[in-house]
């Protein structure tokens, strides 16, 4: 596991849109100045052709992979990228940045409104998933890198990359897209509605302005992850880990405290994760998620896509199954576009992405070599 593994990492910041020259929003509302945080590793090749872009998932950050000083608390894709990794950092320059919108050193509804004086709070306009793709096409302008090699995600991130090819294939040379969807189920909408809700109707929460006092929605954003983590195991991976253990096995009493073994275990990832992250950044993150419909646009046309597409999901997915990789590959293939749907046998569920399984990084390697043809005309990147 460690063998190839980066080591210390150091997470950047750049300011890609200001507020004179704003982020213009797919609805029209503007943002600036607009900063993201990003991570770079490897080294980019002469013709900066070699570049990577990881695009991450609901709750992620830039921190893919290395460390931060401690070497046992890497980056949540560290068993992706590396040298001799499906992601080789000897071959490619991976660049991972954390998501507008986020709460990880990129403006999201908890910076600074430069307006108000205040965090944005609710005040941050909602954005679509080509909004975060045009802030990582920003990114890339500034880092001199006009064409990325491959864009590469799991579940939001596979959404981005899916956009990015869509709509800027001249730009991407492949795009492969891990447990992801193009059009979320009406089951997929009702857990984040139940995940939103929970965190909404906290009363720490305070309309989003909870950011000016002491207190945060802790309650709500625990509910909501906690529910949230569920949907990313499969009941087989459960039983695994869980099955019904009890933390005193020899117990005889009933109690309403924290008492299975799986019930440890969710309280332990709520609470992890309100150390890292924003209750605000959750609504907006999962709510972009719930609008993204590409194959719903009108405008949108399959003949230009000249990216090669590979799709990859686990037979044990419940959250984003098989049937919404098939569902992308089946339109992009309809439409000419060269796809490949590629499904990996897991007892882990949709957490699968994150896990390091012989059969999904031979998938994910096999996607990133495999040759592209060169467009015609190349599509420039914001600067």
């Amino acid at each position: 596991m460690n063998s190839g593994g980066l080591g210390r990492v150091e997470t950047q910041r750049v300011v890609t849109f200001s507020r004179d020259d704003p982020l213009v929003l797919e609805s029209g509302a503007t943002i600036g100045p607009v900063q993201v945080a990003y991570e770079t590793y490897g080294r980019l090749d002469e013709e900066a052709s070699n570049a990577i872009v990881v695009c991450h998932a609901l709750t992620g950050d830039a921190h893919a992979a290395g460390h931060h000083g401690d070497p046992r608390r890497r980056g949540w894709w560290d068993s992706m990228i590396g040298r001799g990794r499906p992601i080789d950092t000897e071959r490619f320059f991976v660049v991972s940045a954390n998501l507008l919108g986020g709460c990880n050193g990129s403006t999201g509804p908890s910076s600074p409104d430069p307006d108000a004086g205040r965090p944005y709070g609710m005040r941050f306009p909602l954005f679509t998933v080509r909004d975060l793709v045009t802030v990582q096409r920003a990114l890339l302008g500034y880092l001199g890198i006009r064409r990325a090699h491959a864009a590469i995600g799991g579940s939001l991130g596979g959404m981005q990359a899916l956009q990015w090819a869509l709509d800027q294939p001249g730009e991407v040379g492949r795009a492969v897209m891990i447990c992801a969807s193009a059009r979320l189920s009406a089951q997929n909408i009702a857990f984040s509605a139940v995940a939103r809700s929970a965190i909404m109707n906290d009363p720490d929460f305070r309309d989003g302005e909870y950011l000016t006092t002491s207190r945060r929605p802790e309650t709500g954003l625990s509910v909501a992850r906690m529910m949230a983590h569920i949907t990313y195991l499969s009941e087989e991976s459960m039983r695994r880990k869980f099955d019904r253990r009890r933390h005193e096995p020899e117990s005889k009493t009933m109690t309403f405290e924290v008492d299975f073994e799986v019930e440890r275990y969710l309280r332990h990832q709520a609470q992890t994760f309100l150390r890292r992250f924003d209750a605000l950044s959750y609504l907006y993150l999962s709510r972009v998620m719930d609008y993204f419909d590409p194959f719903g646009d009108p405008s949108l046309d399959l003949g230009s896509v000249t990216t090669l597409v590979r799709a990859i999901s686990f037979d044990s997915d419940w959250r984003f199954g098989s049937a919404h990789s098939r569902h992308i590959a089946d339109v992009l293939r309809t439409g000419g576009v060269a796809v490949e749907h590629v499904e990996i046998g897991s007892p882990w569920g949709h957490d699968s992405f994150l896990l390091e399984l012989p059969d999904y990084h031979r998938a994910v390697r096999e996607a990133l070599t495999q040759e592209a043809p060169r467009p015609t005309t190349l599509s420039r990147a914001p600067t």
